[in-house]
């Protein structure tokens, strides 16, 4: 199973103008937005699909945190290779 985020495009001009794209009008009636880095986004489905697929056994082995870890470190923690990360990717 794969849980998937609704997003789109937040563009902003020279100018500082902010454009939603959207083109699927996923958010026609939504009056107020979060913008995330894309990578980000994709680090946030990737962790969210490893939960889903109950990798629990790999998260009780992270024990310690610290503050200047990044969610993206977590996956290199967690032991996953560049093949995993491309085949949750592909489940998106």
């Amino acid at each position: 199973m794969s849980y998937k985020i609704d997003n789109a495009i937040i563009k902003k001009d020279r100018l500082g103008k902010i454009t939603l794209i959207d083109p699927q009008r996923v958010f026609d009636n939504e009056e107020a937005f979060v913008a995330i880095k894309s990578d980000d986004l994709i680090t946030i489905q990737l962790l969210i699909n490893s939960i889903l697929n109950n990798d629990f056994k790999r998260w009780r082995e992270i024990t310690q945190f610290s503050d200047r870890d990044t969610v993206k470190s977590l996956f290199v923690r967690l032991g996953y290779t560049k093949e995993d990360i491309a085949q949750m990717l592909n489940e998106l």
